[in-house]
């Protein structure tokens, strides 16, 4: 059994729907232990007004990095998101941020997250469930990435939470 911490973002439509159906989505397959709260945050690398929700959460899988990617994507694809949405604005984002205690890389996945150390809305999100988590390649804990990010970004924590079914 692997513990997985994911990133889920939106920025198209309903937000928080869309975030409330893919964790629904993913605990269909794996058991969701924590979310955090959900954030607003600015779209970063892209061309867009739209902000964000973010929201990070951990889960227990029996899936290989590779398969879980892949369900993944099937979910995004199932509540809306097009092919080639990369930096674009999308109904729901999931990303693999790390493997708990591992790292893999092949040609479709990479965990943890390549980008995730420069990224404060998904550093500030997964720090609420995981502050001392330590990143496998850094060797740094989350709450010391989070204080080295400098991407001076709004990252807002809203009043939303969003409801597990365990």
């Amino acid at each position: 059994m692997y513990r997985v911490y994911l990133g889920l973002g939106s920025n198209v439509g309903d937000r928080l729907h869309y975030l409330e159906k893919a964790v629904e989505e993913v605990g269909a397959f794996s058991l969701v232990s924590s979310a955090s709260s959900v954030y607003e945050t600015e779209p970063i690398g892209m061309d867009s007004v739209q902000p964000f929700y973010n929201v990070a959460l951990a889960i227990e899988t029996e899936l290989e990095p590779r398969t879980l990617f892949l369900r993944l994507k099937e979910i995004e694809e199932k509540l809306g998101r097009k092919p080639s949405t990369h930096l674009k604005d999308r109904e729901i984002d999931i990303d693999i941020l790390l493997y708990e205690g591992m790292t893999y890389k092949d040609t479709m996945v990479e965990s943890p997250h390549p980008r995730m150390a420069q990224r404060c809305f998904v550093l500030e999100p997964l720090r609420e469930i995981a502050a001392d988590l330590v990143h496998p390649t850094s060797g740094k804990t989350i709450d010391e990435l989070w204080r080295q990010c400098d991407v001076a970004k709004h990252v807002e924590r809203t009043n939303y939470q969003l409801h597990l079914t365990h």
